[in-house]
């Protein structure tokens, strides 16, 4: 998946952190619901504007970021 299609970081935006494009929904939001029990389905429910696609971004850039960490070290 091509994450940067979906997310966007800006400085002026979320202080520079990965943001959902068109949101101020960051990717860490995302990943804090869902580890935090939300559903897929309760988190399109509350925000109406988040797909699966946009949430499999997320995922995608937080699994990205992980294996860039790890190469480095």
């Amino acid at each position: 998946m091509n994450y940067q299609d979906i997310l966007e970081i800006r400085a002026d935006k979320r202080f520079g952190k990965p943001t959902i494009k068109g949101t101020r929904i960051s990717v860490y939001d995302v990943l804090n619901w869902l580890s935090n029990g939300m559903s897929r389905e309760d988190i399109k429910s509350d925000f109406e504007e988040i797909t699966d696609k946009m949430i499999d971004a997320c995922l995608a850039y937080a699994a990205d970021k992980e294996r860039r960490l790890i190469s480095v070290q």
